[in-house]
């Protein structure tokens, strides 16, 4: 449930950001600097820091369901591009899940073993469920609302975290699920 509010909070943040349906007084305005502007979705605001068992949990359980919802994608998609992108998810998931592991241990915290939560099952037997003809469609648009998340607990734990080891992993990790929301922007919904 926490996801989906996250992700609602974060599709209402983004549709209250204007854009074609903007007012006629909005079209006054002189043209934004287009030379700045990033080809990439806007990025979630950061969330307040998590406490740090609350972070490892859900950094955990992210890991888990993009490595699950990945090794599900791989067995029916025929999409190259696609596959490329799981076979990517499996492997840097992998990696950050091990570098919270080592920050959580270096921090003294406890890194139980990752648990999906309900929103996150759901999302996953959406994609085990769906046929050859729709997997990739529900499996990127699941992938879009993951790393939304994601990037909003990274970044919410790298600014203000309680523990410093932890606060550099997220830091570190953040780029990763940056680059993973630009690939997603290059691959058909």
């Amino acid at each position: 449930m926490k996801i989906w509010m996250g992700a609602a909070a974060i599709a209402a943040l983004v549709a209250g950001c204007g854009g074609p349906e903007s007012s006629e007084a909005d079209s006054s305005a002189p043209p934004a600097d287009t030379a700045t502007a990033a080809p990439e979705p806007a990025a979630p605001a950061a969330t307040p820091a998590a406490s740090t068992a609350d972070y490892i949990a859900k950094a955990g359980a992210g890991d888990l369901w993009e490595i699950e919802s990945s090794k599900a994608l791989l067995v029916k998609s025929k999409d190259a591009k696609v596959r490329a992108f799981a076979e990517m998810m499996i492997d840097h998931h992998g990696k950050s899940s091990a570098k919270v592991k080592a920050a959580a241990t270096a921090a003294g915290a406890e890194a139980p073993t990752p648990k999906l939560d309900a929103d996150q099952e759901k999302m996953l037997a959406d994609i085990k469920g769906a046929d050859a003809a729709t997997i990739d469609k529900i499996y990127l648009g699941h992938q879009k609302t993951a790393h939304d998340v994601a990037l909003a607990l990274h970044q919410g734990y790298a600014a203000s975290g309680e523990a410093a080891a932890l606060k550099q992993a997220a830091a570190e990790i953040v780029p990763v699920v940056e680059a993973h929301r630009a690939e997603l922007g290059k691959l058909a919904p």
